[in-house]
């Protein structure tokens, strides 16, 4: 059976399902707080409770961002006595990655400052 494009159903689906991967990817950048805690850990590794004390959220909360991001590929941590300190697996990836989003949203008219060192956000901290 062929839809309205004249692709069969089953390439449809193969199709669909290639996507996965990428619709995981890009749902764990789909929340502000995710995207935030990214930025942090641009700058180094964070534990739960350093995150929670920027943030404004309840470790519960953090936590459970942190798993999402985690199961995306894009987290990683190690104990350090009873807490767990958290570090992105693929900095430099995440980093282009916001430098090319940066690039699309001032194309769409939409500019916001990714980079924690250099965006909006960290000359908002520095004054």
């Amino acid at each position: 059976m062929t839809n309205e494009a004249g692709t069969a159903d089953g390439d449809r689906a193969s199709e669909l399902e290639a996507l996965a991967p990428a619709t995981c990817l890009f749902h764990s950048f789909s929340d502000p707080s995710r995207l935030v805690i990214l930025q942090h850990l641009q700058l180094g590794e964070h534990r739960v409770v350093d995150l929670t004390e920027h943030l404004g959220l309840s470790q519960s909360t953090v936590s459970k961002h942190l798993a999402k991001l985690k199961d995306a590929g894009l987290v990683t941590s190690r104990p350090q006595g009873r807490a767990s300190v958290y570090s992105l697996l693929h900095g430099e990836a995440v980093t282009q990655l916001f430098a090319a989003a940066e690039q699309l949203l001032a194309l769409t008219g939409d500019h916001v400052a990714l980079c924690p060192v250099h965006g909006k956000g960290a000359a908002a901290e520095s004054n």
